[in-house]
């Protein structure tokens, strides 16, 4: 196998780690709220079945921000399990606080490097999807390498997966979805379910946030990438 077999060997982390002053919510969330919802990649590789306490889908996001969207998500999707990757300290203890008010069962959460978690903590062929939502789309060319969608890495994603899992991307960025688009064409095993170098609609899954709710309102637009694991 290419890619999709090797350890990622990467000049940048996954992330930028941005500073964030939290609010006493977020604080008390993080006391109160991490030892029911929070994960360690130290505690090595997860069994979902085990953690859930039942055989569902699970969904992968990195980079869920603030965490309205994905919280949202796992509340209308009681059916399946949602994991949360995000290093924004303030962005983590909302979504504790969300998640612990409405008494959510199916999320749990890392504040760790997504690199780490995917090759220290998921099982391969064992994730329905991967969701990385509006990231950083490092505008300038010299920045471009620090990307979060690249080859190496979606090769990752794919040992992740089950077959017929989805990757679905989305940002706001054309530049970008112009990147996206095609990294996912030229990577090995996937379709794109829009057809060969479509766009998908936004699907129902994913809630506007708003943030994307403005940028309608000013004209700009979203782009949203499904592809599926063939094998």
């Amino acid at each position: 196998m290419s890619d999709a077999g090797q350890t990622l060997m990467r000049p940048v982390r996954s992330f930028v780690m941005r500073s964030g002053r939290m609010t006493e919510g977020q604080r008390r969330a993080w006391e109160q709220d991490w030892p029911r919802y929070g994960l360690a990649v130290a505690d090595g590789e997860q069994d979902f079945a085990g953690l859930f306490g039942r055989q569902a889908d699970v969904v992968l996001e990195i980079g869920f921000g603030m965490g309205d969207s994905l919280v949202d998500m796992a509340a209308a999707d009681p059916a399946s399990d949602f994991i949360g990757v995000e290093v924004h300290r303030p962005g983590v203890g909302r979504l504790l606080s969300r998640a612990s008010e409405m008494q959510l069962g199916n999320i749990r959460v890392y504040a760790e490097d997504a690199i780490a978690v995917l090759e220290q903590a998921i099982a391969d062929n064992s994730l329905a999807r991967v969701q990385i939502f509006f990231p950083d789309p490092w505008h300038k060319k010299k920045h471009h390498k620090r990307r979060i969608v690249q080859p190496l890495f979606v090769q990752l994603l794919r040992r992740k997966l089950k077959r017929g899992g989805v990757i679905h991307l989305a940002t706001d960025w054309q530049p970008y979805a112009e990147h996206m688009m095609e990294v996912m064409t030229a990577a090995d095993g996937f379709i794109n379910q829009a057809g060969d170098q479509a766009y998908s609609p936004r699907p129902a899954s994913r809630p506007l946030t708003k943030f994307e709710k403005r940028g309608q309102r000013l004209g700009h637009g979203v782009w949203d990438l499904l592809f599926e694991k063939t094998d």
